[in-house]
């Protein structure tokens, strides 16, 4: 996987993605991460790559340009068009099932924007994807792109010491990551559950899909009308509902299921 970031601050994505189990990936290899400086596109000489929104407003747009022509050097490197994901608060919000699609990638490349935005004339052009982080406004693009980085790299075959643990985390089959814990078996006068003591693989696997389903219904109950349950676990479920008289619509549910 290689990730292509458009960005005013180069410095900031790199130090920030070079770190930690993202860092480590890229040393052995099994991704690269490179940021593109706009700002090295402008023909302006002082450096500007932003202007005035015709129209009037408060601040500044990136002008067109400079963004054009750093993509057509990206294009150019890798003899190809590449997906374009632009950070942006009206796109699409990210999660779990988009970076699974964007992770069978080889190239990636993200436009992160500064200032009031970017002229729309460039995003029309080169733009495949809109992706967003959430519902609020930041300051610019390049933390909603290393957020999705370093999810999307998680997935890649390698990055993880474990890779099973990818399969195993938060959002996969649609719920909630289940309790862990480690040593020492009593902490404060809490104890860690004996079937996680047992050894019994199957024993402790199911335990561990039964905690996902309860911390999902207390949690993020709108997860599970999309969640992969197999049939006892669905009668699981709909027992839990019951005892905790969750304010999930059972029929809702059903419906779902069906």
């Amino acid at each position: 996987m290689n990730y292509h970031i458009m960005t005013l601050f180069p410095e900031m994505v790199l130090d920030g993605l070079n770190t930690s189990i993202i860092g480590r990936a890229v040393n052995k290899g099994l991704i690269s991460v490179e940021a593109v400086n706009i700002r090295d596109y402008t023909k302006e000489k002082h450096g500007h790559v932003d202007d005035a929104p015709y129209g009037g407003g408060a601040g500044m747009v990136m002008q067109a340009e400079p963004v054009y022509c750093c993509y057509e050097a990206i294009c150019e490197k890798l003899k190809k068009k590449p997906r374009v994901l632009f950070m942006t608060p009206q796109g699409k919000v990210f999660n779990q099932k988009i970076a699974e699609e964007l992770a069978k990638e080889e190239d990636l490349v993200f436009l992160c924007g500064h200032y009031e935005g970017i002229d729309e004339r460039v995003l029309e052009e080169i733009v495949t994807d809109e992706l967003s982080v959430g519902d609020y406004v930041l300051t610019g693009g390049e933390l909603p792109a290393m957020v999705m980085i370093d999810c999307i790299s998680r997935l890649v075959p390698g990055v993880l010491n474990n890779n099973v643990s990818a399969e195993e985390e938060s959002f996969h089959d649609n719920l909630l990551e289940y309790p862990q814990y480690t040593r020492p078996e009593e902490w404060r006068g809490k104890k860690v559950p004996e079937i996680l003591l047992s050894g019994h693989h199957q024993n402790i696997y199911q335990w561990r899909r039964q905690e996902s389903i309860k911390r999902t219904l207390k949690k993020r109950p709108d997860l599970l009308c999309q969640a992969n349950l197999d049939k006892k676990e669905k009668v699981f479920l709909t027992q839990l509902e019951k005892d905790l008289h969750s304010h999930i619509n059972c029929d809702k549910l059903t419906r779902c299921e069906k």
